[in-house]
């Protein structure tokens, strides 16, 4: 799973801190992305009535969130040049060790056979911009602590953590397209 893994670039971090403003402005500067699947998840469970929810059966939500995130793995396979990842496999396993929730042996599996660059973009918390929606429920304290959950995750897993700057989104994508032209 490693081949032409080092093109695939996640940006992680907590919830509400730019993530996925940063990757649709990639997305409109012509660069590949993967879409999140925590809140892919959470929309298709919700549409459905289904309880695979991070308020309702957090294992099974974990679940879903790693074949959705083993599938866009695959899906960046097909795709030229750099892909950005809106979260990673590894996000999954720091999900469950901040849940207080086993991270099952195949789950470490798949963060160690489906592989991105080694470089990994973190997103601190930046309170100024952290909102709540219909689907971030959590509180500014436990986006801080989801932060914390991901650096550790992706430091287990042997990756460097790069911390983006609390910048307005044109000058984050400027420092990520810098970021991969190295």
């Amino acid at each position: 799973m490693t081949a032409g893994s080092e093109r695939f670039v996640v940006i992680t971090g907590g919830p509400g801190s730019g993530k996925s403003t940063l990757i649709d402005q990639l997305q409109g500067m012509g660069f590949a992305r993967s879409v999140e699947a925590g809140r892919g998840v959470i929309q298709d469970q919700t549409a459905i009535g289904g309880s695979a929810l991070p308020w309702a059966d957090r294992a099974r939500f974990a679940e879903l969130m790693l074949g959705w995130e083993m599938r866009s793995f695959r899906m960046a396979a097909e795709e030229a040049g750099p892909v950005f990842f809106d979260r990673g496999i590894p996000d999954i396993v720091g999900y469950l060790r901040l849940e207080g929730l086993p991270v099952p042996d195949h789950v470490h599996t798949a963060a160690r056979t489906f592989r991105y660059h080694r470089r990994v973009l973190i997103a601190p918390p930046w309170p100024e911009i952290y909102e709540q929606d219909s689907e971030r429920k959590q509180s500014f304290a436990e986006a801080e602590r989801t932060y914390e959950a991901m650096v550790a995750a992706y430091t287990a897993y042997g990756y460097e953590l790069t911390h983006l700057p609390l910048a307005p989104v044109a000058e984050r994508a400027r420092f990520v397209t810098t970021f991969v032209k190295r």
